[in-house]
């Protein structure tokens, strides 16, 4: 049932209207009434009303005065405005400030139980559209991907879905499906994929799968056994990869993040297998390159990749010269003017180097920020010389990857501290503003984060004004909207669900008993949206 409440200066109209209506039959709560807005505004905040009625004339504060500070405070309620006065002004106003109706004073018990009843359609109807846009299978897992919802409401979510999700190994694999005609896909076409990959998987792990765009199917492969995971997503890149080009008359390109074994974790593998599918992409674009280079243009030059890769693992700068110069021997024979088979090895060594990277070093700079410099270097080179600087200076940015592997990322998550601290009572604050602070790509700082502090930054977030909240509670008299406002929350109702969900009590209980007659707080919290 909608609650009602009722503010007007008048005691018989209050009574009239209470006594006159038979709320319980008519499908509403009455919850009370006002006879000025300044006496309505704590009692709102308490009865929290589904409809307000208020009269406009009224002493200490008015109704168009009261209605303001409602729609800016609890945009969600209601409102209905009484006049007895049939003036244009009163209901261009009440129009401007955003009340759901306006009626004339005497109003019938007939009259406003035929408004109350639209507004109640009015209120089911945005609750209908809400519902409609609520949580889905596709946009959980999206949301995990994103690094958007904390463990706690992911599990929540899960189970109101009926969707299975904890598991000891997570891992991501990004689909990336391109037809010959570069037509885009139906959801029946990724649906019969989706259909073959689970055939092909053979029950070694849980596929979970989502559309991320017109050409991309992202899947959630969990199961209790990493061994099997590896296994699958060998035969993904391998076979499996090969009948689903051949079956459907696609090219397939294929990003793998690391195996995880925390929800999120999801969001760093995620990020990871993005980066895989982008040097996957350049490196057949290079092999197509090469395909297409004259005959006469190819040499025979064989270079000991595997030597170059295990000298990034475990070599230094202070043997850097002496390799680099004996591992290019092979390439003085080269034309590097008029042959572009020298560019091609190059570019495939540093995309394969990228790749190891990846797997060794998680904590490298994003591949599309490096890799293209690192190719337009490439193009510029013009002699045995400059392959040899060019290789150092491969060496040097990916050495810094493994560098940074090692928790030197330290400064920044300080930053990131530091901003928060200062900024979180801004609504604007976002992972696009925090990453501009910092000097460091949205995607990068988020795995940056993630890792290094187990929380996404949204997490840190609503830990930190949470964490505000709660002092103002305990050390001053502030009504809880206005705590929320403090803390970075325009809307008090949102704040109060983030307050509940994150402590297990709601901020008036914490105010009156603290957390000593409540359960713990919980640890895994859902912070709202950052937002690009």
């Amino acid at each position: 049932m909608k609650k009602v409440m009722i503010v007007d200066d008048e005691i018989a109209i209050r009574e009239n209207i209470r006594s006159s209506v038979d709320w319980e039959k008519e499908g509403f709560h009455y919850c009370g009434d006002a006879p000025d807005g300044e006496l309505a505004l704590p009692l709102i905040e308490e009865w929290a009303p589904d409809i307000l009625i208020t009269d406009i004339k009224m002493p200490f504060m008015n109704g168009l005065e009261l209605a303001s500070i409602v729609r800016t405070q609890k945009p969600e309620i209601k409102i209905i405005i009484m006049s007895g006065h049939d003036e244009f002004s009163y209901a261009q106003e009440a129009i401007r400030l955003g009340v759901t109706e306006y009626c004339l004073k005497p109003v019938s018990a007939t009259e406003l139980l035929q408004t109350l009843h639209q507004v109640s359609q009015k209120i089911d109807e945005e609750e209908q559209r809400v519902t409609s846009r609520a949580m889905t299978k596709e946009k959980l897992l999206a949301d995990l991907c994103g690094g958007l919802i904390g463990t706690t409401d992911a599990i929540d979510s899960a189970k109101k879905l009926s969707l299975p999700l904890s598991a000891k190994f997570y891992t991501i694999a990004i689909i990336d499906i391109r037809s010959p005609d570069d037509t885009q896909h139906s959801e029946e076409l990724f649906h019969k994929m989706f259909g073959f990959l689970e055939k092909a998987c053979g029950g070694q792990v849980e596929l979970l799968p989502y559309v991320r765009s017109r050409t991309e199917l992202v899947l959630l492969l969990k199961s209790g056994s990493e061994d099997r995971i590896t296994s699958y997503l060998e035969q993904l890149r391998g076979s499996i990869r090969l009948e689903l080009e051949q079956q459907f008359n696609c090219c397939v390109i294929l990003g793998i993040g690391s195996n995880q074994t925390r929800l999120q974790g999801i969001h760093v593998s995620y990020l990871e297998a993005d980066e895989d599918k982008y040097i996957t992409r350049l490196t057949q674009q290079n092999k197509a390159s090469l395909r297409d280079t004259p005959l006469n243009d190819k040499m025979n030059i064989l270079l000991d990749r595997s030597r170059f890769l295990e000298f990034l693992k475990i070599g230094g700068p202070h043997l850097r010269d002496s390799f680099v110069q004996e591992f290019a021997a092979p390439l003085q024979s080269v034309d590097w003017n008029s042959s572009s088979y020298g560019l091609y090895l190059l570019n495939d060594l540093t995309l394969e180097s990228f790749r190891l990277a990846n797997q060794l070093f998680r904590m490298g700079a994003d591949p599309d920020e490096d890799i293209p410099s690192l190719q337009q270097m490439i193009q510029e080179i013009t002699s045995w010389e400059g392959c040899i600087q060019y290789l150092c200076t491969l060496l040097n940015q990916l050495w810094q990857r493994r560098a940074a592997s090692s928790g030197k990322y330290s400064d920044v998550i300080d930053q990131v501290k530091a901003y928060v601290s200062q900024h979180y009572n801004n609504e604007q604050v976002s992972l696009k503003t925090i990453s501009a602070h910092v000097r460091i790509s949205p995607s990068h700082l988020s795995k940056i984060f993630s890792q290094e502090t187990g929380q996404t930054i949204t997490e840190y977030l609503t830990q930190v004004r949470i964490g505000k909240a709660k002092e103002l509670l305990k050390t001053t008299n502030n009504k809880t909207f206005e705590i929320a406002f403090k803390v970075g929350y325009n809307d008090p109702h949102y704040f109060s669900n983030i307050f509940k969900k994150t402590t297990g009590i709601t901020p008036k209980e914490y105010r009156t008993h603290g957390s000593v007659s409540f359960e713990t707080p919980r640890l895994d919290m859902k912070a709202e949206p950052i937002y690009e």
